[in-house]
């Protein structure tokens, strides 16, 4: 008989698990592959957990900021990218490759869960994986670690005095209490409904402009299809260029025209540039030159650029989830021969990009654009797929905080 997870925790009185309907058949085939009993019986039994206020146990369920399916694809495609770190001959095969790891949960420390698939036809004998992020006594040098455990045995062995068994099957996590409680960050979660087959978004031959031989903005707006409403704010280009004391480049209005402001493949973002009321491009420009400026009396040699509106001065537009920022350097009196340049976080600051806006904006749709810093596609990702612009509205807008100088510092 399974070890029931009820015989070594209890709810949590101050945030009791609550359970999420779950229709197994139509999970099970979206995964392609059958789940272990307890798995299951606990999903059923307390819906998505807080185990030992330590791990996090999802199951299939969605609300606004969690789905099931998106958290499942992004934990496996990082996994596939960690694992070529190891030797091929250590690696792990990932989902949905047969036999691969299945994830089924994360922890505080950013720690990766998986089920083990190879081990056997029977998901009840499935074992875990876990990919550690900090250091974890009895992990040595290696992230990954395989535990002769299935899922309840696992956390089991989280909620103890002693060992359970004659000697630590692992660097296991813990002492952890044994409770459950509801998800703190998913009050409100509700069932999940497995994502319908769709067909590719583009034919081959739109594929192939998209990809290939399209050139300029036609051939961006193929790839990554903008809004059908861009939103800019209420302002005009006029009176953002009497505020900045200079027009920008075509390129930029064209872009900003056919898109408005949103974010890029999830990373780069583009604050609205004819906002009247705060937050103004006016204020995102002055405070990231701010932090630059900061930074560069303590630290001339990493940060070498001139600030805008001194000649050849850093104007920057746009910026990453990361803190990297996107912006020309203001040499001449063109506005359209300004060169872009990237200023990156956690790297060297590098040379002036080659190409204008929309060719840089094309190249790294494509997954052609490097750099440091730079987020790209990886390389078993479909291009396609990850180009895509997500458009913010006023609400959005006013929420997104473009202009954080202290993630610099």
């Amino acid at each position: 008989m399974l070890d029931d997870l009820a015989d070594f925790t209890a709810p949590d009185p101050g945030r009791p698990p609550v359970p999420v309907p779950v229709d197994w058949a139509a999970v099970e085939e979206w995964l392609g592959t059958r789940l272990p009993a307890d798995y299951k019986r606990l999903a059923d039994r307390y819906g998505p957990v807080d185990f030992g206020k330590y791990l996090w146990v999802h199951v299939p369920c969605a609300d606004e900021r969690f789905d099931y399916g998106t958290w499942l694809g992004r934990t496996h495609r990082e996994a596939r990218i960690a694992l070529r770190d190891l030797p091929r001959e250590e690696r792990f095969a990932v989902r949905p490759e047969p036999g691969g790891l299945l994830a089924w949960g994360c922890s505080r420390g950013t720690d990766d869960l998986f089920w083990d698939t190879s081990v056997s036809d029977d998901p009840d004998a499935w074992t875990v994986v876990v990919r550690h992020r900090d250091s974890v006594p009895g992990s040595g040098l290696l992230p990954w670690h395989r535990y002769d455990l299935t899922l309840t045995g696992y956390l089991r062995q989280t909620v103890r005095e002693t060992w359970e068994l004659p000697s630590p099957p692992g660097p296991l996590l813990g002492p952890l209490p044994g409770t459950v409680a509801r998800t703190a960050f998913l009050p409100c979660a509700g069932p999940w409904t497995p994502p319908a087959p769709v067909g590719p978004r583009l034919t081959a031959a739109e594929r192939a402009v998209a990809l290939e031989t399209g050139t300029g903005l036609d051939a961006l707006r193929l790839l990554t299809p903008p809004p059908a409403r861009p939103h800019l704010g209420d302002g005009s280009w006029e009176q953002l260029a009497e505020q900045l004391g200079v027009r920008l480049p075509g390129e930029y209005t064209q872009v900003m025209e056919a898109y408005g402001c949103g974010t890029w493949s999830g990373w780069l973002r583009f604050p609205a540039p004819l906002r009247t009321r705060a937050p103004r491009f006016t204020a995102y420009v002055e405070e990231v030159l701010e932090a630059y400026e900061s930074l560069r009396e303590g630290y001339a040699e990493w940060y070498p650029l001139a600030t805008f509106p001194a000649p050849g001065g850093f104007l920057p537009f746009a910026d990453s989830i990361d803190g990297d920022h996107l912006g020309w350097l203001t040499e001449g009196e063109d506005p359209d021969a300004w060169p872009l340049v990237f200023w990156p976080r956690h790297a060297d600051q590098g040379a002036p990009l080659e190409q204008g806006l929309i060719d840089t904006l094309l190249a790294w749709q494509r997954g052609r654009l490097g750099g440091p810093g730079l987020c790209r596609p990886d390389e078993e990702d479909d291009p396609v797929e990850f180009a895509r612009f997500d458009p913010w509205d006023d609400d959005a807008a006013d929420a997104a905080d473009t202009s954080d100088p202290s993630r610099h510092i």
